[in-house]
């Protein structure tokens, strides 16, 4: 078993755009002007898949649908998916490079690891196009990673592994089990556990716990608990290899992984010793 090598880190509320708040705007916005209302919450549950596929579960939620049928008295159609995604793009665009700010954290520790010598590459539920506006805007703050897959690109976005297996022939990483996927949303997860690699979900500043890095300070200690144990047992069940609450702790843990595939092999070296008596 090789040690990690290679870590590829998802975007929007892992490493830039603490809270993911840019999607999350754009979509509602691109919704009010065809009419339909759309909440924060339903707006953040198909998180990280690719955004026009994002349009597709919203409109499939039975309460969105109802507005849709009622409104234009006919089921909506790939034609809507399509004019949805158009005005999508056209809100996201007009205010994404204000939402590319490093999550705090991220920059000095991804820095650190890259210095021992690990691959840093990255997936994300944003088009090329998108990504090319949020590639520049945050390495002129200090971010920048070694690769960078899109979906629109691929046969599929999340949950499915291409974006990651397309990292893993770019930075010429030859084992799954050298690679440690680290992303704040469930399609994260699922996206890490498809490929079969070390899937690790991230808590503070995620899509899933849905606050301000203000909102998360501010935040009463007992409440705040609550909401992270919550976050957690979602990204768990989800199949997450190990969650984390800040990227700050992605060292220490690349450090027990490790350690864990040396006894693992030395355990084994003892099995196999003990069988050939």
């Amino acid at each position: 078993m090789k040690k990690i090598e290679c870590i590829i880190m998802d975007w929007a509320g892992t490493a830039v755009d603490y809270g993911c708040f840019a999607p999350v705007a754009a979509f509602i916005e691109a919704f009010a002007e065809k009419g339909l209302v759309i909440d924060v919450v339903q707006t953040r549950k198909p998180m990280g898949l690719p955004k026009i596929q994002h349009i597709r579960e919203l409109l499939s939620m039975p309460e969105v649908n109802e507005q849709f049928t009622a409104r234009y008295q006919r089921a909506w159609t790939e034609e809507d998916v399509a004019e949805l995604n158009r005005l999508f793009e056209k809100h996201l665009f007009a205010s994404l490079k204000n939402y590319t700010d490093p999550i705090p954290g991220v920059i000095p520790t991804l820095e650190k690891l890259r210095a021992e010598g690990l691959k840093i590459g990255s997936t994300t539920g944003y088009t090329r196009e998108m990504m090319d506006v949020v590639l520049p805007a945050a390495q002129a703050k200090g971010y920048r990673v070694d690769y960078c897959a899109t979906p629109n690109l691929l046969p599929a976005g999340r949950p499915a592994p291409y974006m990651i297996f397309e990292n893993l022939t770019k930075l010429a990483v030859s084992s799954l089990d050298a690679v440690v996927k680290v992303g704040d949303t469930i399609a994260d997860i699922r996206e890490g556990v498809n490929a079969k690699v070390y899937s690790v979900g991230i808590i503070l500043g995620s899509n899933e716990m849905a606050l301000t890095e203000a909102e998360t300070k501010a935040m009463p200690a007992t409440e705040l608990e609550a909401r992270i144990a919550d976050v957690k047992e979602r990204m768990l069940a989800a199949g997450a290899s190990y969650v984390i609450r800040t990227i700050e702790e992605l060292p220490a843990l690349i450090e027990t992984i490790n350690a864990n595939k040396v006894e693992a092999i030395n355990a084994n070296k003892v099995e196999t010793i003990n069988a050939n008596k």
